[in-house]
């Protein structure tokens, strides 16, 4: 295994050759099996296909993950409650079930608007893990609002609704013609309250690169898998600027 490495292929192909007990912290934002357009995954399995697939590669995380180690799947509404129990039967412990707010929602003409993802936290160990409160604190209403003296002058660990914009297509954060490009300020707060400067973080979904840019930028070390070339190579010229 060669950390600070962006692979090329199928994630669970990739991972199986990977020794156990390797990897600090696993964030993962698989396709949600909503037919949402990629290049060559389909995004559009059957219900059983999609379940046996999903616990194939969580199985292959809890493997890999050291003992103390932590991890965030980003999963639409329609396999939340799914990919939650194939955490538990698979031996993961629950922590957080986090709401990814986005501010403003994808306009629907027949249902209320879609402005949220859910995101996952699991621990290996159900005591022993990282979580790096002093790293994420922000201000609280009690400091802001009503100026009480009893405030943590560090600020207050962030609930569990989160809000992020996502990168649309005119920001200048954008990377390639990827769909579903997750901000950089979010993974920056889930790399600092559950991994240590060092320790190595791995997204076998790469997508665009955000997990290992943002890894590399906080002096963590990563893996990242991505089974299209055109995303591939994004990631590569993304981690790797030309001169």
């Amino acid at each position: 295994m060669e950390i600070d490495k962006a692979y090329l292929g199928d994630c669970i192909k990739i991972m199986k050759e990977f020794p156990p007990n390797s990897v600090d912290l696993v964030f993962a934002d698989p396709p949600f099996n909503i037919g949402i357009k990629y290049d060559k995954y389909n995004d559009n399995l059957s219900y059983d296909e999609y379940s046996r697939w999903s616990e194939r590669w969580i199985t292959e995380t809890y493997r890999l993950l050291k003992e103390n180690g932590s991890l965030y799947i980003a999963i639409g509404d329609e396999f939340a409650a799914e990919i939650n129990i194939i955490l538990k039967r698979t031996g993961f412990y629950f922590r957080n079930w986090i709401l990814w707010y986005y501010t403003f929602g994808q306009n629907q003409r027949k249902k209320f608007n879609r402005s949220h993802t859910h995101i996952l936290y699991f621990t290996k160990d159900k005591e022993k893990f990282k979580f790096n409160s002093e790293a994420i604190r922000i201000p609280s209403a009690r400091q802001l609002v009503y100026k009480d003296k009893r405030a943590n002058p560090k600020g207050k660990v962030p609930d569990d609704v989160w809000e992020f914009p996502r990168v649309c297509g005119t920001f200048k954060e954008r990377i390639g013609e990827h769909p579903c490009q997750m901000p950089e300020s979010l993974l920056e707060r889930i790399i600092k309250v559950s991994s240590d400067v060092g320790d190595v973080a791995l997204d076998p979904f790469g997508g665009t690169g955000t997990t290992a840019a943002v890894a590399k930028r906080l002096k963590r070390s990563y893996i990242t898998i991505e089974i299209s070339e055109n995303y591939y190579n994004a990631i590569i010229k993304r981690l790797i600027p030309p001169p």
